[in-house]
């Protein structure tokens, strides 16, 4: 009998024993399901990449950035931009990745070498991505197989440019197999073909630009430029476009010598701009949103991060479909640096309608008007200002920053109070270079006096042409 109890209570015990384990699987099973579910609903974010051709186009975007990019004086493909020395890249890659200002993310930092390589230029360019790893650079971007191999010696992460035209899955996959970490996909690509690269990925991440410049060529790979100019010193693919692109050009057919174009910018693109399709992008599988200028002005960089950054929130927010948002957003990227805009080979293949006939550049009517230079500036927070330029009153927004570009000042500063000669004034009488004005205004932040650093605004109101809403403005400013 005892052993026949025992056997019974036994079974009885390894009845709940296995009970409990079918529950607890049950309850695993069931956490691993709602996890999988929260993470279709809240997916990691994807990153915003944001240009930069000096420390003041990296503090500009410092708010609204999760990566920057840029490049030193060699081996990249803007050469014309600023650039940085080599022996900056400490400096970018602490003030990225530990940033003193409570208002900037912590971004990773991306080298651009994606140039094409010469058989003289291999040890430089070996010197180049050892010191972006001894920098803690977190990646290079890279074109040339030598600059893979090199980034793969040395051990520091590499993406593969959009120069390299990676345009299906098979390519792709190719990159994936020598261990890229991100491939920027050729701009020619669909929305549809990169959700299907997307898809076959296993680890390598697929980047795409979103917004900027667009290249008539392939993927950039162009010889227009090198071909009318007869020298390699202005190639494209070396970083030297001259952007021939972007000029008027007659089209004459061969056999009965009419013009087909006459005297039309036929190859200038108007820039790329995929504002109204974040959701479309975001859910396609794409990682990384780039912004193309790493030669435009810092407070491009600014308002081009800072709208695709409330873009991008508002959809994790599931507040983007509100048709107000959208067109403030689309005005705010007006006034900025455009030639009009494009959304490129994402839906259609791109026509003449794609181009910007009439003009080469900007066809904003906004610009920068230095008010004036900063003489000195206090510990406590007050700059003094020789304004040479129109008016200043109470509540202007003005940008602080370098005169000359060579300098790290960069912040935006609403007017709080003006002195003048000893007094507290709203607003100031117009200033001239012949008959400039000394006042005193507060600034959030130091900037440095000795005319290193000037005060600008950004208007309209330089033109008489008829504005956005087609009202007519007058010049108050002088165009320096």
């Amino acid at each position: 009998m005892k052993s026949q109890f025992n056997l019974g209570l036994i079974i009885f015990n390894l009845s709940v024993a296995f009970i409990q384990i079918k529950f607890f699987i049950s309850l695993f099973f069931i956490l691993f399901v709602l996890m999988l579910e929260n993470e279709k609903k809240n997916p990691v974010q994807v990153e915003l990449l944001a240009p930069a051709k000096n420390f003041m186009a990296i503090k500009a975007s410092g708010p609204y950035a999760d990566a920057v990019y840029f490049g030193v004086n060699s081996f990249n493909m803007r050469m014309n931009a600023d650039n940085f020395p080599i022996e900056s890249l400490p400096k970018i890659a602490n003030l990225c990745h530990n940033p003193s200002n409570p208002s900037f993310r912590k971004r990773k930092t991306y080298l651009t070498t994606n140039v094409v390589i010469y058989e003289d230029e291999i040890t430089e360019l070996e010197k180049v991505i050892q010191a972006a790893k001894d920098a803690e650079i977190d990646a290079v971007i890279v074109h040339d197989l030598a600059a893979i191999q090199i980034a793969k010696k040395i051990g520091i992460q590499f993406h593969i440019s959009t120069q390299c035209n990676v345009s299906n899955s098979q390519s792709a996959k190719f990159y994936e197999d020598i261990g890229a970490e991100r491939i920027v996909l050729a701009r020619e690509c669909s929305l549809k073909q990169i959700k299907e690269i997307t898809k076959k990925m296993k680890s390598t991440q697929i980047e795409a630009f979103i917004h900027g410049a667009m290249c008539s060529s392939i993927s950039g790979r162009c010889y227009l430029s090198q071909t009318l100019s007869g020298s390699q010193e202005q190639s494209a693919n070396r970083g030297k476009c001259t952007q021939p692109c972007r000029r008027e050009w007659k089209l004459i057919a061969s056999d009965s010598h009419e013009f087909i174009y006459d005297g039309k910018r036929i190859f200038n693109s108007r820039d790329l701009c995929m504002i109204n399709y974040i959701p479309d992008l975001i859910e396609s599988g794409i990682v990384s949103f780039k912004i193309e200028g790493r030669m435009r002005h810092p407070h491009y960089v600014e308002t081009v991060s800072r709208v695709y950054r409330e873009a991008i929130d508002a959809y994790y927010n599931g507040v983007f479909k509100q048709k107000l948002q959208k067109e403030k957003w689309i005005t705010q990227l007006k006034r900025v640096y455009n030639r009009g805009f494009t959304t490129g080979f994402y839906f259609n293949q791109a026509t003449i309608k794609d181009s910007q006939l009439n003009s080469p550049a900007n066809v904003s009517h906004f610009r920068y008007i230095e008010m004036g230079k900063i003489l000195t500036y206090h510990p406590t927070g007050v700059a003094k200002v020789e304004l040479n330029n129109g008016t200043l009153k109470l509540g202007d927004k003005v940008i602080v920053m370098s005169a000359d570009g060579k300098h790290e000042t960069y912040f935006n500063q609403i007017v709080r109070d003006i002195r003048y000669n000893g007094e507290t004034i709203k607003i100031t009488r117009r200033a001239t270079e012949e008959k400039p004005i000394i006042i005193t205004i507060s600034v959030d932040q130091p900037t440095n006096g000795k005319k290193i650093d000037a005060i600008y605004k950004f208007t309209d109101s330089t033109y008489s042409a008829p504005r956005y809403d087609g009202k007519k403005r007058k010049s108050s400013y002088k165009l320096k």
